[in-house]
């Protein structure tokens, strides 16, 4: 199955509670292909919840083919989204170029409550292997999860909290991968368990074991290898063999990337009492992953400044090595009202125990730990006929504490209270408006500091749009986003090794606010699915990470400040079936997107996403599905000050998926190539990018099933 294009069509709410034997429904809303491959979606009592802005979603062979460990590499080739590319074992979404506070992650609808949004070394705890769907979410939908998400949300279903009880005798789910270019050995397994009739038992685990990872030609860049080998020529005039030869080594590591393995591990027990339309669930589980950082090869050089007092030598750079475990437990409870004016009460909560530990070699370096608690309730109007939403209350709790001398974030606790509310109107037949409010108390503290800031938000969107008889919307969305500064921008100060950056925040940054406006365009033209869109966000007091050009502890310092901003940016997709015979369609699948983002005086923005294409064809038999693609990534050019250009570069990659069982598609063989051609490239968005290229040419193998 082609990924199907992010257009929406609503389902009567009627028939919403009754899904059919293997239908997967979640706290948020349930999506299954109707006979014509569109994506049907049902909202429970929301029958448009975030179709007018739009919603991107990767599921079944879509994603097995770009399954990977980490969030943001699995989602990197729809349009508007990129991954921060960090390291194989951390890579987090970013949407329109937004990353960090201004994308929202979410496991079934609440928080992920880990620290990827402190830095990007920090991997995001969840295990893409056990998941049923990703959505990503726009428009004024998002405002029911935070005001924070102004690029958008990324919403991980899974099945920890069972939402239905199995018609069979039990339910599971396995997938196996294995690859060459990391050598990676992984698997996960789902199993859902009926006891009587309205009781579910749920568990899965998983597994994943790679190694340093393959690359294109050399390690560092030009730029950096010409560094390198400048230094080494300057340390051997001045007598310094045995550093000169070591540059050298570094400027001529090539094949492979040091550093960069991954060893992960999950694991998630839960259950669900579901009676009529009410139900109560809970679970436990745990994340576990240990990764490379892999290291700036100049990181530690200083033209001869290494000694240290007595004219000793100082030890060479450490590896960094990252081991981080969450503990998380949750509850979730639907409560059917009945026909009044709210039909249902849908709450969540979820509590986690995170702690991430540096390691410089074998010595502990520093110590993550966070202590957070999330809940939310949501009241479900019953759908009238024209007239459709829901309100809600939000509590998040977040307790963060770095230990360490390199603990570059003081200690400090956030809390947060939202209210918010979600409605539609269908104003004609054609014409629907749907509009959304929120607002947030926020209370950021350090004890340490004596530091209390306290903030008040709101923010709000307005979609309004049209569609035709023949299926395609058309429209405008408006926006006006508030967000509190995070703790990380108002309290870091202090090395932080992993990054090899000097951070230093701003305890009186400001409220940070957005007006943003985007037309939109999604649908069927003839037989051709669309989805493009084209938006601006105008930043007053934009809070951003920018280089200074000096240095503290050997290292470069970077300062959180604030300035005014403009983003601007198109995405699309479009999908047209080329020969359609009924047994064989051939599918042609076009994406892309541009983004330009920069400060008021003209100065661009750090790691934006480059201009970039993609292009596949399809091909979909019965048992078979084939696709090649290639995609284009643009040279970035337009840099902020201290920061590297990026050429350009193509990856080609191809797929076969197969069927084997007759009649049925529960089970899919795999076998891919990834970057055919070895092609060497680097990541704008990446803060590594002058030192960690993409992955070198992969063939992998993989199967999943469900019986």
């Amino acid at each position: 199955m082609a990924m199907a294009p992010a257009t929406a069509f609503a389902q009567d709410t009627a028939t919403a509670g009754q899904p059919a034997d293997g239908q997967i429904e979640d706290d948020l809303h349930n999506r299954r292909l109707n006979a014509n491959g569109e994506i049907v979606v049902s909202a429970v009592g929301i029958t448009q919840l975030d179709i007018l802005a739009g919603s991107a979603i990767l599921e079944s062979t879509d994603l097995q083919r770009n399954l990977d460990g980490q969030l943001g590499t699995v989602l990197e080739k729809l349009p508007g989204v990129s991954s921060s590319g960090f390291a194989p074992g951390a890579s987090r979404p970013i949407l329109r170029g937004f990353s960090g506070e201004r994308v929202k992650v979410l496991i079934n609808g609440i928080g992920a409550i880990d620290a990827s949004n402190t830095s990007d070394d920090h991997a995001v705890s969840i295990d893409p292997l056990n998941v049923e769907r990703i959505e990503v979410l726009r428009g004024p939908a998002v405002i029911l999860y935070g005001s924070q998400a102004i690029g958008g949300a990324v919403n991980v279903i899974d099945k920890r909290i069972p939402q239905r009880i199995p018609q069979e005798a039990f339910h599971l789910d396995t997938v196996l991968t294995a690859d060459t270019a990391s050598n990676l050995l992984q698997g996960g397994a789902s199993l859902d368990v009926p006891i009587g009739e309205n009781f579910v038992v749920h568990v899965n685990g998983s597994y994943r074991d790679s190694g340093d990872i393959d690359v294109p030609g050399f390690t560092a860049s030009p730029d950096l290898r010409a560094d390198l080998l400048a230094d080494a020529l300057e340390e051997e005039g001045e007598g310094e063999l045995e550093e000169a030869e070591e540059l050298r080594e570094a400027a001529n590591q090539s094949g492979r990337l040091p550093n960069s393995a991954v060893e992960t591990w999950t694991g998630n027990v839960g259950f669900a009492f579901i009676q009529g339309g009410s139900s109560i669930g809970a679970s436990f589980g745990v994340y576990d992953t240990l990764y490379g950082v892999p290291g700036n090869p100049d990181g530690g050089h200083h033209h001869g400044e290494e000694e240290g007092e007595g004219g000793e030598e100082e030890e060479g750079e450490e590896v960094v090595t990252i081991d981080l475990r969450q503990y998380r437990a949750e509850m979730a409870g639907t409560v059917a009202l009945g026909g009044g004016f709210f039909s249902e009460l849908r709450t969540r909560v979820g509590y986690s125990d995170y702690t991430h530990t540096e390691f410089e070699g074998d010595e502990v370096g520093t110590v993550f730990e966070v202590q957070g608690f999330e809940a939310r309730a949501e009241l479900i109007q019953t759908p009238r006929d024209n007239w459709r939403g829901s309100w809600g209350l939000q509590y998040t709790y977040r307790d963060f504490e770095a230990i360490g001398e390199e603990a570059f974030v003081q200690p400090n606790r956030t809390d947060q209270f939202a209210v918010f509310g979600l409605q539609e109107f269908d104003l004609t037949n054609n014409i629907q408006l749907e509009g959304a409010l929120r607002f947030e108390q926020t209370d950021v503290s350090s004890d340490t500091l004596a530091v209390d800031r306290n903030f008040d938000t709101v923010s709000g969107a307005v979609s309004l749009a049209y569609e035709t008889e023949g299926g395609l919307r058309f429209g405008i969305t408006g926006s006006r986003a508030e967000r509190a500064p995070a703790a990380e921008e108002l309290f870091a100060d202090g090395p932080h090794i992993a990054t090899q950056t000097f951070e230093i925040g701003d305890v009186n940054l400001d409220t940070e606010k957005a007006w943003g406006i985007e037309a939109f365009l999604r649908g069927n033209i003839g037989p051709a699915s669309v989805n493009f869109a084209v938006f601006h966000n105008s930043f007053d007091d934009f809070i951003f990470l920018s280089g200074t050009g000096l240095e503290e502890d050997d290292l470069p310092v970077f300062e959180f400040r604030q300035e005014d901003a403009d983003y601007f940016g198109i995405e699309g997709q479009i999908t047209v079936p080329l020969i359609d015979s009924g047994p064989f369609t051939l599918l042609a699948d076009l994406r892309g997107d541009y983004i330009q983002a920069e400060l008021s005086d003209g100065t661009p923005l750090p790691r934006i996403p480059a201009l970039n294409f993609l292009g596949a064809l399809e091909a979909q038999t019965g048992p078979f599905d084939a696709r090649i693609e290639t995609q284009w990534f643009d040279s970035q050019t337009d840099v902020a000050p201290f920061e590297t250009a990026t050429d350009s570069f193509t990856l080609v990659n191809a797929s076969l998926a197969w069927r084997p069982l007759q009649d049925r598609s529960n089970v899919t063989v795999m076998v891919q190539a990834d970057n055919i051609f070895d092609a060497e490239g680097r990541r704008h968005t990446s803060f590594t990018k002058e030192f960690v290229p993409n992955i070198g040419r992969n063939f992998k193998v993989s199967v999943r099933t469900s019986f």
